[in-house]
């Protein structure tokens, strides 16, 4: 069974790939068939075998050998893992679905902000939205409702503080992060996302990959924090308040 799972989020996450090719730049997600990029060849079925596949070619197009992004096998193996996870954690059939699409969203949200540093209306919202109504059959609609409104003030409050450093999305996002969380997760999901943004902020400067005046996006930070939380919340907590 957990290798069925294993397979079935490996697929999901060759569909997530498409999601964070396409969304940004504003193409269907259905049609046209997925092709390479470089010279747009449509990819044969049993070349789009998630991660096999790309091992079997060695990153590179079958037609012009161009180089495939290490990032289509890695998004695979991720929500491989994230399913797996969830699934092997969850005690009921409203967990496993409430967390494995938050889970699916978050790695998305990650990658899509890594690289274009906005997080789509196209997922915060229908998450936000998602989280809420999952929320109700499992209880916790109150509290759902008020981690998500109390996390997006929260950033709203730091966007108009800092003068916009904080953009519109990352509010967006924090609220999603609040409906599927509650309290007191999404505590932790914003203290590991803070540490996260701080160190990353850190290295890239000092490597120079970065200076200081340029914006680093802090979306892959709440959605890792987001994951931590969504995994391990429950226990942090239980652990601080035994300290």
């Amino acid at each position: 069974m957990i290798v069925l799972v294993a397979v079935l989020g490996a697929v999901i996450g060759s569909f997530l790939n498409v999601v964070i090719y396409r969304l940004p730049r504003k193409q269907s997600l259905i049609t046209p068939r997925s092709r390479c990029p470089h010279c747009g060849t449509p990819i044969a079925a049993w070349d789009n075998i998630p991660v096999l596949s790309y091992l079997l070619l060695r990153g590179r197009c079958r037609t012009c050998r161009g180089p495939i992004s290490w990032r289509y096998p890695v998004v695979e193996l991720a929500a491989a893992v994230l399913l797996t996870a969830i699934w092997l954690r969850s005690d009921t059939v409203l967990d496993l679905l409430a967390g494995a699409l938050f889970a699916l969203l978050m790695l998305a949200i990650f990658f899509i902000d890594l690289e274009h540093q906005i997080v789509p209306n196209a997922l915060s919202y229908p998450g936000l939205i998602l989280g809420l109504l999952l929320a109700i059959p499992q209880e916790r609609f109150v509290d759902a409702l008020f981690a998500a409104a109390g996390a997006g003030t929260f950033f709203l409050l730091i966007a108009i503080v800092s003068g916009g450093g904080m953009g519109g999305g990352d509010i967006k996002l924090a609220a999603m992060m609040g409906a599927f969380l509650g309290w007191p997760r999404i505590a932790v999901g914003l203290l590991f996302a803070f540490t996260l943004g701080a160190a990353a902020g850190l290295l890239l400067i000092a490597f120079k990959r970065r200076s200081r005046k340029d914006p680093i996006p802090f979306g892959p930070a709440l959605a890792a924090g987001g994951v931590i939380a969504l995994l391990w919340g429950r226990a942090i907590v239980l652990w601080y308040l035994n300290l």
